[in-house]
């Protein structure tokens, strides 16, 4: 009787689960030799959404722990895939961009889909021997937080459905944190504009984020692939109140002839 009435949360919780790639390849705890290829494999899970719902994708290698504070993307190993061109990719990455430290790296795949959004999911840590680069200390300290082999979990971004009234849902915050020339799709998503400060403290001005590639064109270009760009809404507030200090009196002195001058 306890597990009938059991069965209806099990299935609630497996369809909503965030595992639509399953990564096959590298395996969990494999150790491979850096400097070399890595390759990489999935398959569908089996949960929604399906690869079938999922158009292109970017692939990264990374490393640290599992908080988006405490690791980085250190090479790219697809920036421009397709899902429809089969569930396989393949890179050499240089021996230098990280250390050797046990199960220090994982991939982080961000996968658009086709109702909107992105969904992020991470494969499970392996290791990169022979490595002869270093880690920033902040990845250091992630990786010190990890305890097995599992990366960090899913994020997912992608669109909702519309609920009751016809109003779209709200897409989730992590789908503004992708950076604006790794996304795909007709719908690219920006973060909020900055708040400015209440006093200016620097006295050097600094770009807040690097420059972009671009190329310059020099024969007619094809049409913009980019329909819509959705800004995150603001999370601060904003008070007025009136000012209750009685104003000044007008001057008596010289300065009341200069202001009548104007009068006229």
């Amino acid at each position: 009787m306890m597990l009938l009435r059991l069965l209806p949360l099990l299935a609630a919780l497996a369809s909503s689960a965030l595992a639509d790639v399953a990564f096959t390849s590298p395996a969990a705890g494999a150790k491979i030799q850096g400097g070399g290829p890595i390759s990489v494999a999935w398959r569908d899970s089996g949960y929604a959404p399906a690869l079938s719902a999922l158009t292109s994708y970017q692939l990264f290698l990374c490393a640290g722990g599992n908080d988006a504070t405490n690791h980085i993307q250190l090479a790219a190993i697809m920036t421009q895939g397709t899902f429809a061109a089969g569930n396989v990719a393949q890179r050499t990455v240089s021996a230098g961009i990280g250390g050797s430290t046990e199960n220090a790296y994982f991939l982080k795949m961000i996968s658009v889909a086709t109702q909107g959004g992105t969904i992020t999911n991470f494969s499970p840590r392996f290791t990169l021997t022979g490595m002869t680069g270093t880690f920033p200390p902040n990845v250091i300290a992630g990786m010190a937080t990890v305890q097995g082999t599992d990366g960090p979990p899913a994020i997912d971004a992608i669109a909702n459905a519309p609920v009751a009234g016809g109003a779209a849902g709200a897409v989730q915050p992590a789908a503004y944190t992708v950076p604006y020339d790794l996304q795909t799709g007709l719908t690219r998503y920006a973060p909020m504009q900055q708040v400015p400060p209440t006093k200016i403290t620097k006295k050097v001005p600094t770009p807040l984020f690097p420059t972009s590639a671009y190329t310059i064109a020099t024969t007619p270009m094809a049409r913009p692939t980019v329909v819509t760009t959705l800004v995150l809404s603001r999370t601060f507030s904003l008070s007025n109140r009136e000012n209750t200090a009685a104003p000044v009196a007008q001057p008596t002195d010289d300065m009341a002839k200069f202001l009548a001058r104007w009068e006229d």
